[in-house]
């Protein structure tokens, strides 16, 4: 960019843009630390937003700025620059006339990218603009995998010739060898590869009656992705048993298997469930990313008192961490986070699991298999005799569990584990309900946890919205105090491509966590209810509710309000 016109433009964007000079200078001591564009770095601080650069440069440059989500991108235009390109430039072809084909790009300055457009389609370019937001949400929409992708695939392959036979038995030798054809394997593939793009947890392969159906699980939520032919249901089932080493005869009794893939230079495990249904086999992939264990408490996304008392427990040598909350609530992500952060070569870690999730380095993992006898009670015996200093057990489900891991927290070891109760204080009840003496529950306790994933907005479509009074009143905010704090502003996300028209991209954790001190384990012994523990856990030890939690966020504009009341009960 010519030296005359980035000043013309920055001296633009301060006067009718709201730039200020100390930004324009932190951006511009940055660019000279670091390299890079100047306008990105502006972005990427939020100095300027994406939108006012885009009108700023179209007025300047004289290129009409685009609206993409009102375009309709042919197939054969698309195809005109490979995918790799389109990301690394920030740009997607929109349409052809003649030999000129139009391009929208974030930079229509960028030399290099429009000679490398014109070297690779022989086309003249002519380029429109648009946010660089804008762009890679257009790429993952049209780059994607689509339906009628799928039915190309398959069009242009052999039609499997696979049907049912008779109730439970299905020629397996047929349909082993065709899920070795390169149609099912390329299916197979890129049905993994667009989950991962699109983040999802879990992948559904479900049979229907008459297709068979493919789900993601994407941010808590379940959504429709394709549907494939039924005839090619059983290849695509088999090729899934042979990559997780599962028994492709095996077709009445459900399995569990596993296996990795490579993606973007990282692997990622996948724990597959195969379960006979009424038209077939369920499948269902549970991905697992082990880099995201790396990342540590805080990047969990927990407020910071919770985080600190969190902290704090975890200094203690010996005791009992419970973690709680329903299915699906993040708990097994945060142990193993806590473990991973805890693994040092000093330490003699061991792990009881049912399944075995994530697979970490340094640290003994023990797989609970219950119908040859290794339950959770009958391995925490052995764990015990391996001198371990940190003992993890994937879930408290019974009395002899309970008891064998309360008396290894009063011997010396730190315990972690889960439970399934509705908020912290809930885990003491839990505990003697199941037969554990009220003294060992109270000697042992050292830290009551309990959490929750709630929905982030969509930094793409996040948009201002009002929220009544009286609606602020009920999760016990006042409007009056709001405007003297200056705090009016509310969002949600209007939903775009990029959050699948959810409004929600991303989810962030809510804790509540209090530690145990002696008025606690006095309340415990004498039976008190769970409804007083907490009470005095919020009054004296300033413990925030999950609630407060959710609240703290949507007042920090990271999620909405429907979403703190669908996350939490009233308190």
């Amino acid at each position: 960019m010519a030296e005359s016109f980035k000043n013309k433009l920055i001296e633009i964007l301060i006067k009718s843009k709201g730039l200020k000079e100390s930004d324009l200078n932190k951006a511009l001591e940055t660019q000279k630390k670091s390299g890079g564009s100047l306008s990105k770095i502006m972005v990427d601080n939020g100095f300027i937003t994406q939108k006012s650069l885009m009108l700023v440069l179209s007025q300047q440059l004289s290129i009409p700025p685009i609206n993409l989500s009102k375009f309709k991108i042919n197939k054969e235009v698309l195809g005109l620059i490979p995918e790799k390109m389109a990301r690394q430039y920030s740009l997607i072809p929109i349409s052809k006339i003649g030999n000129v084909l139009t391009v929208a790009m974030a930079d229509p300055l960028n030399i290099f990218a429009l000679d490398d457009l014109k070297m690779i389609t022989k086309f003249r370019i002519d380029p429109a603009i648009s946010t660089e937001n804008d762009i890679r949400e257009a790429i993952d929409n049209y780059y994607g995998l689509h339906a009628q992708d799928i039915s190309k695939v398959f069009e242009e392959a052999p039609t499997a010739d696979v049907e049912l036979v008779e109730e439970e038995r299905v020629d397996v030798s047929e349909a082993t060898e065709e899920s070795q054809k390169a149609p099912i394997v390329k299916v197979v593939n890129l049905i993994l590869d667009e989950a991962l793009k699109k983040r999802a947890s879990d992948i559904h392969i479900e049979p229907c009656e008459n297709f068979l159906k493919v789900r993601y699980r994407i941010d808590g939520s379940l959504h429709d992705i394709l549907t494939l032919p039924k005839s090619n249901q059983n290849a695509v089932l088999a090729r899934l048993k042979i990559m997780s080493r599962l028994d492709i005869t095996e077709t009445r009794l459900p399995q569990d298997g596993r296996f990795m893939i490579n993606f973007e230079g990282k692997p990622i495990d996948f724990r597959v469930s195969v379960l006979p249904v009424v038209f077939g086999g369920k499948v269902v992939l549970r991905v697992l990313d082990k880099s995201s264990l790396s990342i540590g408490l805080e990047k969990l996304g927990f407020l910071p008192g919770p985080l600190a008392t969190f902290k704090t427990a975890l200094e203690r040598p010996y005791g009992m961490i419970l973690v709680t909350g329903p299915t699906g609530s993040g708990k097994s992500t945060t142990l193993y986070s806590i473990i991973n952060q805890l693994n040092k070569p000093q330490r003699n870690i061991i792990t009881l699991e049912d399944p075995v999730e994530y697979e970490l380095d340094g640290i003994t993992q023990i797989p609970a298999r219950p119908e040859i006898g290794l339950t959770f009670a009958n391995g925490l015996r052995s764990v015990l005799r391996q001198s371990p200093d940190i003992v993890m057990v994937g879930e408290i489900r019974d009395f002899e569990t309970a008891d064998i891991a309360i008396k290894a927290s009063l011997t010396g070891q730190l315990i972690l584990s889960t439970l399934h109760t509705n908020d912290s204080a809930g885990a003491i009840t839990r505990l003697i309900d199941m037969g554990v003496e009220p003294f060992l529950a109270a000697s042992s306790l050292v830290l009551l946890t309990a959490q929750r994933l709630m929905r982030k907005i969509c930094p793409s479509c996040k948009t201002e919205e009002g929220v009544p009074a009286n609606v602020l009143e009920r999760i016990g905010l006042k409007h009056q105090e709001l405007i003297k704090k200056g705090t009016r502003k509310f969002y949600k996300g209007a939903g775009c491509a990029r959050c699948n028209k959810t409004g929600y991209y991303g989810r962030i954790g809510i804790l509540e966590a209090f530690l145990v001190d002696d008025h606690v384990r006095d309340m415990i012994m004498k039976k008190v209810s769970s409804d007083d523990i907490k009470d005095y856990a919020v009054k004296e030890l300033g413990m925030k509710t999950l609630r407060d939690n959710a609240v703290e966020n949507f007042m920090n504009g990271l999620t909405t309000l429907e979403e703190v009341f669908r996350v939490t009960s009233e308190d």
